[in-house]
């Protein structure tokens, strides 16, 4: 099976009303390509949005674009602050928004891929969520009790893929992508670059490639960083400005 799909046919795949989780902390290791490539296509909507935290809240990039087009249904996330659009929507009761401790999301994706049944934790505990969860006690002391997670797409990104979808990643880029991986019915990995195989060392494979369905060509490592540079520079003047 070739794995191998431009950005445009990985996007076909897609369909509207489905559940797609996205790697990434405020762009940074996102599928960019991926994501603004979906925000073409507005016939895509009715998604539902798993991710840590939404999009920055500066220069529009992201998932900010499909937000900006209403292709979100719902999103499930941390916080929605770090996004002037989902605030607003969500404000307005435009977006349907379900809140999650991001490290009981986190847990919540693993729980979708390993198959455990549910995620209990005691964070929440005398808070809000627990008006929201079924609340349990074990050894005299309470635990939320959250469902697990998983999704009919997962869109992750990784640094180097070899033909037969072996993921390598760098840096914070490794912190969820595995997880995203089991818990995605349909795995789309976009990288800076492929590969052939055996050009990965095992030990530095991140995301088996079984569990890759396809791959794409994203921007460079070289092209990532001037792309994020201009981002963090248009940033920074902006705060001068409001300064």
């Amino acid at each position: 099976m070739n794995k191998i799909k431009t950005v445009e046919e990985a996007i076909q795949l897609i369909k509207p009303n489905s559940s797609m989780m996205v790697s990434g902390f405020l762009g940074v290791s996102s599928p960019i390509r991926l994501i603004e490539k979906l925000a073409e296509h507005k016939e895509i909507n009715d998604l539902t949005l798993i991710m840590s935290v939404a999009s920055y809240p500066m220069k529009p990039h992201d998932i900010e674009a499909l937000l900006l087009n209403k292709q979100v249904k719902k999103y499930i996330g941390a916080h929605v602050g770090t996004s002037k659009e989902l605030s607003r929507q969500y404000l307005n009761n435009e977006i349907e928004v379900e809140f999650c401790p991001m490290g009981t999301l986190a847990e919540r994706i693993h729980a979708g891929g390993a198959g455990l049944g549910a995620v209990v934790t005691p964070v929440g505990v005398g808070t809000q969520q627990e008006e929201e969860h079924e609340v349990i006690e074990v050894e005299g002391e309470k635990y939320l009790l959250y469902t697990p997670l998983k999704a009919d797409y997962a869109l992750i990104r990784g640094f180097k893929a070899d033909k037969q979808g072996n993921i390598m990643a760098r840096g914070t880029s490794k912190s969820a992508i595995l997880q995203m991986a089991l818990a995605g019915k349909t795995v789309i990995a976009e990288v800076n670059e492929i590969v052939e195989v055996g050009e990965i060392a095992p030990d530095d494979v991140e995301v088996p490639g079984p569990l890759v369905d396809y791959i794409v060509q994203g921007d460079t490592f070289e092209e990532s960083r001037a792309y994020f540079n201009e981002l963090w520079s248009s940033t920074n003047q902006l705060k001068v400005e409001v300064e």
